[in-house]
């Protein structure tokens, strides 16, 4: 993964002629030689890091590019740590699912819901049940109805060749 400070050019590595120096305070030292720019910023004992190349002329920093790197790293590696993955699960069921079979799956399907996770609902067609789609259109109309407010229907349920798929999601509830 290349980030905007890997690819910064820094110290010797600039290349154009004059560049609009930044010092380390954060105060504009104005448009300087790039020779003198870098003496500035050897001076300080810092570098100097090429922030807006496509700028005429390119705007420089004078700052400690490894420390700059090192804190640009720990930020991407806190919102990694923030940020929170949804997974889809998957329910099976059939036509001829028995009462306490569908009991069970819709527990499951309750917890995937609760933990915050969406669910693709799939009923399966053997041989000559595809016959009967009406049969599992009311399964899945019935585990609406059965999960109620808990659930939201992201995608209508729909046949694809002998399986016909329904994806819910948590509904979104708001706490007084």
């Amino acid at each position: 993964m290349t980030s905007a400070s890997d690819a910064a050019r820094c110290n010797h590595q600039i290349r154009a002629r004059e560049v609009r120096v930044i010092a380390d305070d954060g105060s504009q030292l104005g448009i300087l030689p790039t020779s003198e720019a870098l003496r500035l910023a050897q001076e300080k004992g810092l570098d100097l890091v090429e922030v807006a190349a496509a700028a005429d002329p390119p705007v420089c920093r004078i700052m400690d590019n490894g420390k700059f790197k090192y804190q640009q790293q720990k930020k991407i590696q806190e919102a990694r740590k923030k940020q929170t993955v949804i997974q889809v699960k998957e329910i099976k069921v059939r036509p001829k699912t028995d009462e306490h079979d569908y009991q069970t799956k819709l527990k499951h399907i309750r917890r995937f819901l609760e933990a915050g996770d969406r669910c693709k609902v799939s009923v399966f067609f053997r041989g000559r049940e595809v016959v009967h789609k009406d049969r599992g259109a009311k399964i899945l109309e019935r585990i609406v109805v059965d999960l109620g407010e808990l659930v939201k229907v992201e995608q209508e349920p729909r046949f694809e060749g002998r399986v016909m798929n329904m994806m819910l999601a948590p509904s979104v509830k708001k706490k007084p």
